[in-house]
Parts: structure tokens; C-alpha cells; sequence
């Protein structure tokens, strides 16, 4: 039987930070917090398999807030996972909710020109990873894959809200950025990778 270390929070931190024993890490994140944090999920409307989506959503999360310094250490990690997990949940009810009222199988047939990265990009399983990434594209490519993916907007609600001429244009402009977003996909997928191991290992 495989014996998980316990880290201290201290110590859990620094190494997230520094990017040593990352592996070790993140399963003492698994290890320490799933359980309560899945419990969350399930008593509000989700599933096994929402909280395991939900849980590999915030610990990239966490470790990305943690390398840019954005966790202060004001908190304990098990009360910051808490409130990463509550409001990550939260609001995938409430994108579902809105994604229920909207017709897309127009907008999801036009999606066949870049099927491949589409699908990552729709596939819950990445999408924690997949928005980290996007935010490395630039903020026109951000703009327009998230309002698309993420908030389920129509191409025409999109060039409402862009200052694209139509929305072949808009089109055009996602396909592009489609592109650019496959290969940042493709090179760093160790952290789904080690998060599946541990869900569904």
C-alpha cells in the first residue's frame, strides 16, 4: 500500500511554489482534503463525477494562485481549498443554468473546422487547465474563447459585446485562436495527468 506524506502548510506551499516534489504535493492535497471538499459538492446537487471535475479544478487553481503569489497564507489551506471548492461549484450551477436556456447546435455544428481542440476545450475534465492557458494567448483570444466555452454565447451575442465587423469574422478570429491554444494544450498536460491518476486511480 502507497504511503502519502502529510505536509505541514509552510512546507505544502513552498513546494508548490518552488515546484519541488510537486507529485508528492499534490497528493497530500488529495490525500488531506477530497473528501470534505467532494462532500460539499454532493450535498449540493452535484455528482461523484462533478466533485472529482470540480476538485481537479481547484488545485490547478491553487497551485497557479500559490506560483504567482497570490496566497498570502492568511488563511489555512484546508479553509482556502473550502472557499475555491464552494465558489467554483457555485458557479458551474450557475453557467449550467444558463447553458439549459440556450439553443447551440448551430453554433456546435459551425465548430467542425477545429473538432480536436474544440473538444478539449469543451471537455470538462480540462477546463481548469485549459483557462490557465488561455490566459496566455492574449486578452482578444481570452475574450472570445471564454464568452464562447465558458459563458455559451452565440456568435452574434459575442460581436455585440467585441469590435469585430460580423460574425464571420468573429468566426475566423476563434478559429485562429483555436489554433494557437493546441499547441499550449498539447505541452502541459502533467498536471491533468497526475489529478486523473489520483481521481481514478
Amino acid at each position: 500500500m502507497e504511503v502519502i506524506r502529510n505536509f505541514p502548510d509552510a512546507e505544502l506551499v513552498n513546494n508548490l511554489r518552488s515546484g519541488q516534489q510537486m507529485e508528492e504535493s499534490i497528493r497530500a492535497i488529495y490525500k488531506g482534503h477530497f473528501d470534505s471538499l467532494s462532500w460539499y459538492v454532493l450535498n449540493n446537487s452535484g455528482s461523484r463525477q462533478d466533485a472529482e471535475d470540480v476538485f481537479q479544478e481547484v488545485v490547478v487553481s491553487f497551485i497557479d494562485l500559490v506560483q504567482k503569489d497570490k496566497f498570502r497564507g492568511e488563511s489555512s489551506v484546508k479553509t482556502f481549498l473550502y472557499s475555491l471548492n464552494r465558489h467554483t461549484w457555485l458557479n458551474e450551477l450557475k453557467r449550467r443554468g444558463r447553458a439549459s436556456l440556450r439553443e447551440e447546435k448551430y453554433e456546435r455544428a459551425q465548430d467542425r473546422e477545429a473538432p480536436d481542440t474544440s473538444e478539449l476545450v469543451a471537455d470538462r475534465e480540462s477546463r481548469a487547465e485549459v483557462l490557465r492557458l488561455v490566459g496566455e494567448l492574449g486578452d482578444t483570444c481570452q475574450k472570445i474563447l471564454v464568452l464562447f466555452y465558458y459563458d455559451n454565447l452565440s456568435m452574434k451575442e459575442i460581436l455585440e459585446r467585441t469590435d469585430y465587423e460580423n460574425e464571420q469574422v468573429v468566426r475566423n478570429k476563434k478559429y485562429k485562436c483555436l489554433k494557437q491554444l493546441e499547441q499550449l494544450i498539447l505541452s502541459k498536460p502533467y498536471l491533468k495527468e497526475t489529478l486523473k491518476t489520483l481521481l481514478h486511480g
